[in-house]
Formats: C-alpha cells, structure tokens, sequence
C-alpha cells in the first residue's frame, strides 16, 4: 500500500485514525481498491457515490465526457438546445450524465441501467450532487428495452473487455468490481453490436452518439457503423493518445 493513499484514508477521518480507520486500512492492505474505501470518486468535479459498488469511474471516461459536456454546451450557447434531451446509457453510477448535467446549465439527462441496485446508486448522485434532485427519468433498461422516445445524445460506456484478456486485468478489478460491467463475450463485442444496431432508432435527427470502447475495437466497430449506415462518424483519442471513443451522427 502506498503513503498517498494511506493520506487519503485519514483525510476521509479527518485526520483522527480511529477503529473504522484500522478497518479501512486492512481493506486496503487486501487490494480493495481506495476509491471504494473512500467510497467516493471525484469526476469532472462531481463526487459520485460508489456505496453500491458500481464500475469505478475511469479517468479515460471522464476525458471524453468532458468533450461531450463541451460539445453539448456549445448547441446551448448557440440556442439549439431547446428541449434538448440526453440519455447516459450502461450509466452503473450514473458519473456520465451527473457530470453532463453539472457541466451544463439547464439541461436533464435520463439514465439506463438494468442493475436495480445502481438504479438507486444513481439517484444517491443525483441527490449529492444538486441543490434540487433534477427531474430526470431513471430507467430500469437491458439497453433500449425500456427506453421510450428519442435523444438528441446518447452517451455509452458499455462493457466491452473480450473474455479472453480476463488476464490482463488487474486482479483487484477481477475480485472486486463487478464483472458484468466489465466483460462482454469473446471479442468484448456483445453489447456494442447490440447497442449500435438499436441505438439509431432513439436518436433525433442530427442526434449524436459518444461511445467508449477498446482500443483494438475500432476497425469492428466501424464496420458495424456502415452497416447499420449512420451518417458519419469520428474517432477520438483518451489522454494516452489511444483511440477510446466514438462520436456517430
């Protein structure tokens, strides 16, 4: 265990280790990763709740969030964002459409998620994070299976680590997070064919869709964009210059 995060551990204790202190850091001696100790992460400065042991939310997603929170600001600057409706997707914490919402004024994001336990992780972060809940939709959903009406953005962090590189993966993440919002069959492919070839007919005309991937993915995945024909598509690159998320129109 590293000095930093046992700094981080008695800041959570106000600097005055006490009983749950010495608990916390056996947690941590055991690999449990800080960020569930703590039980909180910071994300495009939102701090979102992980009590209900969601993915942690990863610095690659919260970078390409952040464009997307970019992005959609820039139709609210220039006055199109009129009933602009966002839907954040596989949302596990809820960390995507909180942050979208933080970073911009007066718009609502709807969450899907079909694991009833994060259904209520993410109304703890809606709840932390606004002086007043936002009256958004949170909906018990496989994908789109209960998702009604279009979007103007989607926004999708889906499993997507093929079976296959079980061992490459950390072995805290292996013991500690949950595996569904990790792996996705054999290539890592399952929910993203299955998420782009839907995804379409819940998008508004000029509706964009932001989706993090695995870096290997990108040429299926484009593959799968010319046959379900969306209009255009671009790749982008995390903070260690790998091509991790794509914006489709």
């Amino acid at each position: 265990m590293k000095n930093e995060e046992e700094w981080l551990l008695k800041e959570k204790y106000n600097g005055k280790p006490n009983k749950k202190f010495k608990k916390d850091l056996m947690r941590l001696k055991k690999g449990e990763p800080l960020d569930y100790v703590i039980g909180f992460v910071n994300f495009l400065g939102c701090k979102i709740d992980l009590s209900k042991r969601p993915l942690i939310p990863r610095k690659e997603t919260e970078y390409w969030t952040a464009f997307a929170a970019g992005d959609i600001k820039k139709r609210v600057d220039n006055s199109q964002a009129k009933g602009l409706k966002v839907l954040d997707i596989f949302a596990g914490s809820g960390c995507i459409g909180v942050a979208i919402q933080a970073n911009v004024a007066g718009l609502l994001c709807d969450f899907a998620e079909k694991d009833a336990k994060l259904l209520k992780q993410i109304k703890i972060n809606l709840k932390n994070n606004f002086a007043r809940t936002p009256k958004c939709k949170v909906i018990k959903s496989d994908i789109f299976k209960n998702v009604k009406g279009k979007y103007d953005y989607i926004l999708a962090n889906p499993p997507y680590i093929p079976e296959k590189n079980k061992n490459k993966v950390q072995k805290s993440v292996l013991k500690y997070e949950p595996r569904e919002a990790l792996f996705a069959g054999s290539d890592g492919l399952r929910y993203i064919t299955k998420f782009l070839r839907e995804a379409k007919q819940h998008l508004n005309e000029n509706g964009r869709i932001y989706m993090e991937f695995d870096p290997p993915q990108k040429e299926a995945i484009e593959r799968m964009l010319f046959k379900y024909k969306y209009k255009k598509w671009w790749f982008g690159k995390d903070q260690y210059d790998r091509e991790r998320w794509v914006v489709a129109e």
